[in-house]
């Protein structure tokens, strides 16, 4: 689109304005129209220029002077309505004697004009007054406009106050936004001016209140990315320090079996390099993991079985549960079909899944339940284990927060891979209590979308 052609705020207001004007041109002259009609309708016009006639000409005592008066005022009237250019042609004046006969017209159809008054004041092409003296009779007829011709009338009347009046309310409207708008060309000019990494405060205070909630959401943004960027950088720290341990276990087992001659340090070493080999590996996985929740595009929620999904998932852990001799057991109905992404919802299971495998002891129990109500699917898995501090609850979803108390190991990943998947179905995720008066559990809710 060429520069010119382009919307601008500023060609939006003239062009408002100049609608403003026509509406106001319209309803001016529709209420001017109102008026003439509801004079022509009275006829006060003619009635007062008859009256003022009347009262003149009674007080004089020639004809001729009588006649020089209405000759005199038709003259004056037509060039009066010929100057307005609003009313459509002359009035006609006609004076008689006492006899009828006809003493003076302004017509310039001689004897015609009181023929042609008369038929068609019968069709109501005319207004007609007369007035009888004793030695004379006055009779003005005027012409009846046409709608069109009255309407045509009053508008140029009108536009000439208009065209006046344009500039006086233009030019100050024009200076108006012109400088109104010049605090967002300096916000523009300030971010333009910014380097790619540049997320500092704009320190702007705009002395307009409508600008204000435009510069304070352009700052909230500005805090959000600065929140980001810290968080991406702590998080890369993070990452670079849980690698850096599995990395280095397998750094020094490698060379311990590269240079042991006893095959009983040589198997040792072996299983120390497995464990590290699967951690890195675990480790690797969550962070792809959350890494995949974080730039996914957003949810697309298909209808499924999700009870399904749950029994699936935790058959895969049948045989980690009998070799830690541990009760896994599932409430949920036969089949229960909501709404989720799929992907997300399996993150979901998975990771709480592995973290009461984790963090349980030989022999405890783990209660996973599934169910539904009007507005919620609702995943909770509770166990009988250690649980977790109540000063520790609040930090428990944070990325690589293990807690302290035990020794397991662990990424410190799982939790967090839980409640970003459940934010992006527009859910949440809270602690709950655990089994039997110990452990804890965590309680999944996932709104309907249906």
């Amino acid at each position: 689109m060429r520069p010119w052609r382009r919307p601008t705020l500023v060609r939006r207001v003239m062009a408002a304005l100049g609608m403003a004007f026509l509406l106001v041109w319209g309803m001016l002259l529709g209420y001017e129209y109102i008026q003439f009609k509801h004079e022509s309708d009275q006829n006060s016009g003619m009635q007062k220029i008859g009256a003022a006639l009347y009262a003149a000409l009674i007080r004089l005592e020639r004809p001729e002077q009588v006649q020089t008066a209405v000759a005199t005022t038709a003259i004056w009237l037509n060039q009066v309505r010929h100057d307005a250019n609003k009313l459509p042609d002359d009035l006609v004046f006609e004076l008689r004697d006492r006899a009828g006969h006809l003493v003076y017209s302004s017509s310039a159809a001689g004897s015609r004009p009181p023929a042609r008054l008369a038929r068609q004041a019968g069709h109501g092409a005319y207004w007609i007054y007369q007035r009888d003296a004793p030695d004379w009779s006055l009779r003005i007829a005027e012409p009846k406009p046409e709608r069109s011709d009255t309407l045509g009338g009053l508008g140029r009347g009108l536009i000439p106050y208009l065209l006046i009046s344009l500039p006086c309310v233009v030019l100050p409207l024009w200076l108006a936004v012109h400088q109104g708008l010049r605090p967002l060309r300096l916000l523009a000019e300030r971010i333009a001016a910014r380097q790619h990494d540049d997320l500092s405060p704009i320190g702007m205070d705009p002395k307009y209140s409508e600008l204000r909630p435009l510069v304070a959401a352009f700052e909230d943004l500005l805090a959000k990315l600065r929140s980001k960027a810290q968080r991406e950088r702590a998080f890369i720290q993070d990452a670079a320090h849980e690698l850096r341990t599995p990395m280095a276990v397998i750094s020094t087992q490698a060379h311990v079996i590269a240079r042991a001659a006893d095959p009983a340090q040589r198997q040792q070493a072996q299983e120390h390099l497995n464990l590290a080999i699967a951690r890195a590996s675990h480790l690797t996985r969550q962070l792809l993991e959350l890494a995949t929740l974080d730039e996914m595009e957003p949810a697309t929620f298909a209808t499924v079985d999700v009870a399904d999904i749950v029994r699936q998932l935790l058959a895969q852990q049948v045989p980690g549960v009998l070799a830690r001799r541990m009760d896994l057991s599932l409430d949920a109905p036969d089949t229960l079909r909501w709404p989720v992404e799929v992907a997300a919802f399996q993150s979901i299971v998975t990771n709480l899944l592995d973290n009461s495998l984790r963090y349980v002891p030989l022999g405890g129990c783990v209660l996973v339940r599934l169910r539904s109500d009007e507005t919620a699917l609702i995943l909770s898995f509770a166990d009988d284990g250690p649980g977790i501090p109540e000063d520790q609850r609040e930090h428990i979803f944070e990325r690589f927060y293990r807690g302290r108390g035990h020794d397991t190991p662990g990424s410190g990943l799982g939790l967090a891979i839980v409640r970003q998947a459940a934010a992006r179905a527009g859910g949440s995720v809270r602690i709950i209590s655990g089994l039997h008066g110990k452990g804890c559990g965590v309680e999944v809710r996932l709104r309907s979308f249906r």
